[in-house]
């Protein structure tokens, strides 16, 4: 069976539409990147804004190339955390949300 439509479009599409989804997005990309796993968190953050503003408007707002930001943000890149801080920061107020972070047990008895 072949697939009938590119995912990102799907992506595209819900974020246009739902903004439930797209918080949850941006909630994801943190927490994969606090829980240890950078390198899907940065696939998820360069989907977040392709699907919002773009890599142009991210670089003009960043001041960095935006083939600097599209390396950053790929599977292997490697931005430093001032990077990564700015990159969240003008997503999350372009989207208008909060970001609280809560700890939890890790074991739960």
């Amino acid at each position: 069976m072949s697939i009938t439509r590119d995912y990102k479009d799907t992506i595209n599409e819900r974020v246009d539409n739902d903004p439930v989804f797209t918080a949850a997005l941006l909630d994801e990309a943190i927490t994969l990147f606090l829980n240890g796993e950078p390198d899907v968190a940065r696939l998820v953050l360069r989907d977040l804004v392709n699907a919002t503003l773009g890599f142009e408007a991210l670089a003009i707002e960043i001041e960095r190339p935006s083939k600097s930001l599209h390396r950053m943000l790929s599977a292997r890149g490697n931005p430093t955390m001032d990077n990564l801080t700015k990159i969240i920061c003008i997503l999350r107020n372009r989207l208008g949300l909060n970001i609280e972070v809560h700890t939890t047990p890790k074991y739960v008895t």
